[in-house]
């Protein structure tokens, strides 16, 4: 009898399925996907060598990315200006009398910048070298962050939104779990895809055991996304949570992992958006309400705002 290896797909249906956050560990956990997407894991030990400045700047936020940028800057205006006052009162001509490293530090804004007003200007041979040497770190400077601005902007990245919880919802004859999703950016995202993993922690003694169990889901996908989507698991006699309670999803610390997956047209790049709900994150017996109306004009207006917007019944 020829044996025909599982794909990945019957895999992820088997319960000891380990989507890559560990199966058996020892302590308490806060939660394994934290509301913002990134994963709840601390890195050490790692050296120097693992470190990448671009990766780095390309990842953290705005205000800190440009918080950065001015602090650079900041720091070699004032490194090459101390070695401009090191150099002594007649190294520059010109600036503000009677506060040399003052002048020096304009100077070295303007040589670094290559704005060169030329109201301050090198008076000595070590001067002009320093300044030569400055101009051309400052021409590689703006050029290194002129590629992180552009690294920054031009990195395709989802901006989809969730319901701040998870409902367990009346489907049909019987109930359901559902979540919410809004495309929170104008673009479009074409043929989303969702798939959804029940992890919950079994305890033996002194050993705890992570499982996972993928969801079936009324739709794994759509076609388009310009208004929300209730992606929707029935719970029937096949699901994990059929006959399950609240104190069991709570007692087996359950937590639902989510991975979004759509074609961003604009970007013609696949996007994905990472989240989860934990036990205390689902509501039971609620229905989310409409976050679109018609306008009076005929056309559909959403409010992105009502994404999580739920009613008990």
């Amino acid at each position: 009898m020829v044996t025909i290896p599982s794909t990945g797909d019957e895999q992820l249906q088997k319960a000891k399925f380990d989507p890559g956050l560990t199966q058996q560990y020892g302590g308490p956990l806060r939660r394994a996907i934290n509301n913002d997407g990134t994963f709840n894991v601390i890195r050490r030990g790692t050296s120097w060598r693992d470190f990448h400045p671009y990766l780095q700047l390309v990842s953290v936020s705005w205000a800190t990315f440009f918080a950065l940028l001015l602090a650079g800057y900041t720091a070699l205006n004032v490194i090459f200006a101390s070695v401009y006052y090191v150099l002594g009162p007649h190294a520059l001509k010109g600036g503000m009398a009677g506060n040399q490293f003052l002048t020096a530090f304009y100077f070295s804004s303007q040589t670094l910048t290559t704005v060169g007003f030329g109201s301050i200007a090198p008076n000595s041979h070590a001067a002009n070298l320093l300044a030569a040497f400055e101009a051309l770190i400052g021409l590689l400077g703006f050029a290194v962050a002129t590629g992180l601005l552009f690294g920054r902007v031009s990195r395709p990245s989802a901006r989809i939104g969730f319901s701040e919880r998870a409902l367990i919802a009346p489907y049909q004859e019987g109930a359901s779990l559902q979540f919410r999703v809004v495309n929170r950016r104008e673009n479009s995202l074409i043929e989303p895809e969702a798939r959804v993993l029940l992890m919950t922690v079994e305890r033996n003694g002194p050993s705890v055991r992570r499982n996972y169990t993928a969801l079936n889901l009324e739709r794994p996908s759509v076609l388009f996304l310009p208004l929300t989507w209730t992606v929707v698991h029935p719970i029937d006699s096949e699901s994990p949570l059929w006959n399950k309670t609240a104190e069991q999803l709570v007692e087996a610390e359950a937590e639902l992992l989510i991975l979004i997956k759509a074609w961003d047209e604009t970007f013609s790049q696949t996007v994905h958006q990472r989240y989860s709900y934990r036990f205390d994150e689902i509501i039971w017996n609620a229905r989310f309400t409409p976050a679109f109306t018609v306008g009076s004009n005929g056309d559909l207006v959403l409010d992105v705002g009502k994404v999580g917007d739920y009613a008990k019944v």
